[in-house]
């Protein structure tokens, strides 16, 4: 595994564990299709949350939340509209979050949860 993909990883897990402290119960992590992947898809009360993790080691590229760009929200909705398709039940509700993650090379890890970007 690369570093890069591992720094990934962590920073999903940080996420996952982010939004369950959050009271949110986790349905889906790494959905995948066809057309692509969620990475975490989660209820929060009657709203189901499709949520992007993006993590950096540093900022010198920006922040993780800005590489989220309108295609790949676009994306996320077609995603989102695919997995609601396969599940059994209705939900009432759907947004998109973003969640943050920089993991410097030293310190604490940082999480931003940035709510109903799309």
């Amino acid at each position: 595994m690369r570093a890069t993909e591992a720094v990934g990883e962590y920073g999903e897990r940080l996420a996952q564990r982010h939004l369950a402290g959050e009271g949110m119960t986790l349905l889906a992590t790494r959905w995948r299709c066809a057309r692509g992947e969620i990475d975490i898809v989660a209820l929060d009360g009657d709203c189901v949350v499709v949520c992007e993790v993006k993590t950096r080691r540093s900022l010198l590229a920006g922040t993780p939340a800005e590489s989220v760009t309108a295609p790949k929200l676009e994306r996320l909705r077609r995603l989102a509209a695919l997995w609601l398709a396969q599940q059994p039940g209705s939900y009432r509700d759907v947004r998109i979050d973003v969640v943050a993650v920089v993991v410097p090379r030293r310190g604490a890890a940082k999480v931003e949860h940035l709510r109903g970007v799309a």
